[in-house]
This record gives structure tokens, sequence and C-alpha cells, in this order.
């Protein structure tokens, strides 16, 4: 059996970590915030936007498959880049871009036109005006 000598250590040490829910008056709710960069704002808002397009061309292994691959890519990039233009001329005073996605599906063979079907999705998190 454990002896109470033994017992007190951890009971003062319960009673202190205890203690300050027991200050706080009954129903009494403290919540303490802290913001972190746009996300913590009044006024900020995350914006998505995707695009989908087909660019035709080849879609093999050569050297100029891997330029319209390239192509595909750039074109999506640039569109984020301008999305941060177009949204702080319409609503927001401050944007940033926290994310680009860009998928390329190969589109060969049959009656359907060679190319590529580009898929892009991008993340901003604006301050509204």
């Amino acid at each position: 059996m454990t002896s109470p000598a033994r017992l007190l250590p951890v009971t003062v040490g319960l009673l202190l970590l205890t203690a300050p829910a027991f200050a706080q008056a009954p129903g009494q709710l403290r919540f303490v915030e802290q913001p972190t960069g746009l996300a913590g704002q009044a006024g900020s808002v995350r914006v998505q936007s995707s695009v989908n397009l087909f660019m035709p061309g080849p879609s093999g292994d050569g050297e100029e498959a891997q330029k319209l691959r390239d192509r595909a890519r750039r074109v999506v990039y640039e569109m984020a880049a301008r999305e941060c233009d177009l949204l702080r001329d319409a609503i927001a005073r401050d944007c940033r871009l926290e994310s680009i996605n860009v998928n390329l599906g190969r589109q060969y063979g049959g009656q359907q036109q060679e190319g590529f079907n580009v898929n892009g999705s991008m993340s901003l998190q604006i301050t509204l005006k």
C-alpha cells in the first residue's frame, strides 16, 4: 500500500493544474486567438479557381511533345500569376498565391484529336477591400 507521504506531491501537482479552472466564474469561457498571416485577419477570403482546356499537338515522347507539355503548364502558371492582378482590380486589397496544381492527360488515337487535356487549379488568399 502507498503511504500518504508519497501521495502528497501528486496531490499538490494536481491541485496546481486544476486551480485556474476553478478560479473562473461558472459559465465563463475564455478563448485566446492568435492570428497567423492573412487567415487570421478580418476580411480575408480564400479564392480557388480552376481551368480545363485542350491543347492539340503531338503527345508522344518526342521533343515537340515535350514543348507542348511545357507550354500547357506555362499557360496555367501564367493564369495563376494574372489571377491576383484581376482580384486586386475587383475585390482584393492584398493577394497571395498559396498553391497551383497542374495535371496533363494525353489524348491520342481513334477519332480523337491528338494532344493534351490540361486541368489546372490554384488557391489564393486575399484580403477584401
